[in-house]
């Protein structure tokens, strides 16, 4: 078989597809053009209907029918269209065509009915007067929430049949002329243009994919290859760009996400434009979530509501604190710095609240403020008793031996309660210090012989007053200590609950190993301490019975020196106590070896 040429090939088809495609066009077209003439017909018998109705309202009110025929035959004259106008009972009593009185009852018409029943009615059928088919449009004449009757317009069918053949017949031509000239033209432009077109589109795509690298072949058609050579230079300009807004974003959200800052940054309206992590912290929120949400439907604060208000009203930076309670219940003290946002042309954009949580340091800042309180009160009690005893003496108590003696005993003692509070002083800092440089070496070391040296120690003390000291901890349990230290932490709980117990009592030592690491108990069976005492009882020189404290001879710093010993074995001090049944102080030691296995047994007496 002859081969014949690819145009040969191709041309035939494309043609056939191209003048099916006009075809389908004019089909659509005549059908879409001919719904369209209903639909714009029906709205203009509905809207001289609605323009009769207005006129005719009045008539109709006052029962007055004489003019109706009249305006009836003149609107019907301008509009092109037949009005009627019918009572309520069916009765005609007007018409632009025919004499009302030789009309018969319309009330069973269809869009009469449908007219009262809806209030617009519409059909399509033969008129019994004029003997010719006809399109309805009905509504009915309301006043004063009553029916007074209905208002029909109709126009002939054969009317609108004549006005949708013209206008067929110019798309059938338009159609064809349309489909030829498509045929030629459209087959030469899309020999030449299609594949140029084609890999623009290809590579449009692969663009929006976001596989910025590729690029257009250039065409041989100069406009082709222009519109190639722009996409290539807008897609290079777009991976350099889009690689400088990431690289932007990324060091912006890096910042923000490392600041241990709150940063909200808002519009002119409060609404919320970035969040970073600390700020949902702070917040108890999620940072992606609330963004577009106002500030105040997030953040119930009335500190920050006007502070970002008046930041936004002045357009200067203000500051100020404010408090916020978490979902956790607790309160947080933030310092809120308020800065405006501003556009390039100085227009208002909104503001940037960066928020500091200032608790700690004012929680520092309080135990400072009480612990010089402290300090110079404890101090200034043995020796303004020391310089009064002292005058005392001078002036002439010296010359009675027995008086003499009583008060140089009290001076020696509140010698010896000033010695003790300054060396307990000397010893919170000098391990507050050698945990900061890490110079307190911690070696495996066997617990029960701290715990025996411990109880050696108060033994004098503990049978004084009559009390049993019992130790209950392996032989062989190990933990990384500072013997010395981690014994005078003991010594202090134990002197402690020597001091509170009563005669005859007992106290448990208790140590074992659980699934955390070593837990030293000493356990008493004293007075108790009331719940709103306990976590402050390890501050330095808080009391919880001070005029007690002192007549047991504390110094309020026992507590305070376990904590930093724990600490300084990279544990904690802990306290569980009851008012009439006792306290259990406990430490807490990180864990030695690995593979050893809990025995928190002990820990429950056994």
């Amino acid at each position: 078989m002859r081969s014949r040429p690819l145009f040969w090939q191709l041309y035939p088809a494309y043609l056939a597809i191209t003048l099916a495609s006009v075809a389908a066009v004019g089909l659509y077209a005549v059908s879409t053009t001919q719904q369209f003439h209903k639909q714009q017909t029906i709205a203009s018998l509905r809207d001289v209907a609605h323009a009769t109705e207005a006129m005719v309202r009045s008539q109709l009110a006052t029962g007055d029918y004489g003019q109706l025929d009249a305006i009836c035959k003149e609107l019907g004259a301008k509009a092109a269209t037949r009005i009627t106008v019918i009572l309520r009972s069916g009765l005609v009593i007007a018409d632009s065509f025919e004499a009302p009185e030789m009309m018969d009852n319309h009330a069973n018409r269809e869009e009469v009915r449908q007219a009262l029943a809806e209030g617009l009615g519409i059909a399509s059928r033969r008129s019994d007067t004029l003997q010719e088919k006809m399109l309805y449009a009905a509504v009915p004449v309301q006043m004063d929430g009553r029916t007074l009757g209905v208002v029909r317009t109709s126009v002939a069918s054969v009317r609108m049949g004549e006005m949708l053949w013209a206008i067929h017949h110019r798309l059938i031509v338009a159609s064809m002329v349309v489909g030829l000239l498509a045929a030629g033209v459209s087959f030469w432009l899309a020999r030449r243009l299609s594949r140029p077109v084609e890999e623009i589109r290809r590579v449009a795509e692969e663009l929006a994919r976001g596989n910025l690298q590729h690029r257009v072949p250039l065409p041989v058609s100069r406009e082709a290859a222009q519109v190639a050579e722009t996409m290539n230079n807008l897609a290079a300009q777009l991976h350099a760009r889009l690689g400088d807004v990431l690289q932007q974003k990324n060091e912006r959200e890096a910042i923000l996400s490392s600041m241990i800052e709150g940063v909200v940054a808002i519009d002119d309206r409060q609404q919320i434009i970035s969040l970073n992590h600390a700020a949902a912290r702070l917040f108890d929120c999620d940072a992606h979530a609330v963004v577009g949400r106002t500030l105040p439907e997030v953040v119930r604060n009335v500190e920050l509501h006007q502070l970002t208000t008046e930041v936004l009203a002045r357009r200067q930076s203000l500051s100020g604190e404010l408090t916020i309670t978490g979902r956790d219940g607790q309160r947080r003290l933030l310092h809120a710095q308020g800065t405006v946002l501003r556009e390039a042309e100085d227009g208002l954009l909104g503001a940037v609240i960066v928020l500091h949580d200032v608790t700690r340091l004012n929680k520092l800042e309080q135990v400072r403020r009480d612990f010089v309180a402290n300090v110079s009160h404890e101090l200034r009690t043995p020796i303004t008793s020391i310089k009064g005893f002292v005058e005392t003496l001078l002036d002439g108590a010296l010359a009675d031996p027995d008086h003499a003696e009583r008060f140089l005993r009290i001076v020696a003692s509140q010698a010896d309660r000033l010695n003790s509070i300054i060396e307990d002083l000397l010893t919170l800092a000098r391990i507050e210090q050698e945990s900061e440089k890490v110079e307190i070496i911690l070696k495996p070391g066997l617990v029960a012989a701290v715990l025996e040296a411990a109880v050696n120690t108060c033994r004098l003390k503990a049978q004084e007053k009559q009390v049993r000291l019992e130790i209950q901890c392996d032989a062989d349990l190990t933990a990384p200590i500072n013997a010395a230290l981690l014994e005078q932490a003991v010594v202090n709980l134990v002197d402690n609950a020597v001091k509170y117990s009563p005669p005859g009592a007992a106290i448990r030592l208790i140590a074992a190993r659980n699934a955390d690491g070593v837990v030293i108990q000493v356990e008493d069976r004293g007075c108790g301490i009331g719940a709103e005492h306990l976590s402050r009882i390890f501050e330095r020189f808080y009391r919880v019975d001070r005029a007690r404290s002192r007549e047991l001879g504390g110094t309020g710093l026992g507590l305070s020196i376990v904590k930093h010993i724990a600490q300084a074995h990279g544990g904690r001090a802990e306290v569980e106590s009851t008012i009439g049944e006792g306290s259990i102080f406990s430490i807490r030691l990180p864990a030695s070896q690995r593979g050893q296995e809990a025995d928190i047994s002990k820990l429950n007496g056994g």
